[in-house]
């Protein structure tokens, strides 16, 4: 028995999930160090555009 115009719920393909972070990326999200790091980095290009915007 076929059955015809009826719609049917298909799952999730793979390609609609993100992608799964490797090791080195987990470790360099929770390595506290290296966040500290780019906090500071971040906060120095900020301030040079800052006063670069006062001078």
């Amino acid at each position: 028995m076929l059955r015809r115009n009826k719609k049917i719920a298909m799952g999730y393909k793979d390609e609609s999930y993100p992608p799964v972070p490797t090791k080195t990326t987990l470790f360099f999200r929770r390595c506290f160090i290296y966040q500290l790091w780019r906090f500071f980095v971040l906060n120095l290009k900020i301030m040079r555009i800052v006063v670069g915007g006062h001078s």
